[in-house]
């Protein structure tokens, strides 16, 4: 994928002529849509839910909100907090965390291929 995909910001289009959303959701306990991914992607990068919702120029509340949702939403744990001490805490993505994260990426990956094939099709 590339890069300006995977800065896709939510209701962008995947292709010039199809606009697409997607969603991993579980039995509507929750959701994972882009915005969400690439916030744990962020989080992932940083070590930090503060440092990634500053990057993405939103509040600390509103990247800890989605978290919690993220964690409650997903089977297991997507990020694991460290309390602060000496070095100050940090925040990881668990193994799970990452998992989803490759699994949208690649869920999108296919959509965009599938887009791209299906726009070549359709005359308007």
């Amino acid at each position: 994928m590339s890069d300006s995909k995977k800065d896709q910001t939510p209701g962008a289009p995947y292709s010039n002529g199809i606009y697409a959303r997607v969603w991993l959701n579980n039995a509507n306990k929750g959701y994972f849509g882009v915005g969400r991914i690439q916030l744990l992607e962020h989080i992932e990068q940083m070590g930090s839910i503060s440092k990634a919702a500053k990057s993405m120029g939103m509040s600390y509340k509103r990247a800890w909100n989605l978290v919690e949702a993220m964690n409650k939403a997903a089977s297991q744990p997507v990020i694991i907090r460290e309390t602060g001490g000496k070095g100050g805490g940090g925040t990881q993505l668990t193994d799970h965390g990452r998992s989803i994260i490759e699994q949208y990426r690649q869920l999108e990956d296919n959509l965009i291929e599938f887009l791209e094939a299906e726009e070549k099709k359709i005359q308007i």
